[in-house]
């Protein structure tokens, strides 16, 4: 799979707002047929930074994805809304879901 996360740091005026900005995109990107998973968190240490993991299938579904309708609107509408170019990290994962972490097992 193609496992990605990435930083961004949103505008404070606009913190808030930003599952609801960021809405359609994350919506229309879950229904991806090789979207595995698309989930946002708000950062602890600041309230003005949200942390976006998502997952493909594989590279043909990451690149389909890059080349959706959708993500091309959220190319066009989502960058007024930051404070910076988001931050990333990704890689290919020879895995399809996540592992569990064996050190924190609960029986």
């Amino acid at each position: 799979m193609i496992f990605i996360t990435a930083k961004f740091a949103v505008r404070p005026e606009h913190a808030e707002a930003w599952p609801e900005i960021s809405r359609a995109f994350t919506e229309a990107t879950r229904a991806e047929d090789g979207c595995l998973w698309f989930d946002w968190s708000r950062s602890l240490d600041d309230p003005n930074e949200y942390v976006l993991v998502e997952a493909f299938r594989d590279g043909d579904a990451g690149a389909a994805h890059v080349g959706s309708a959708h993500f091309r609107a959220a190319q066009a509408e989502l960058p007024p809304y930051l404070a910076a170019t988001p931050r990333i990290v990704s890689q290919s994962v020879d895995q399809d879901d996540w592992s569990e972490l064996g050190e924190m097992r609960v029986d």
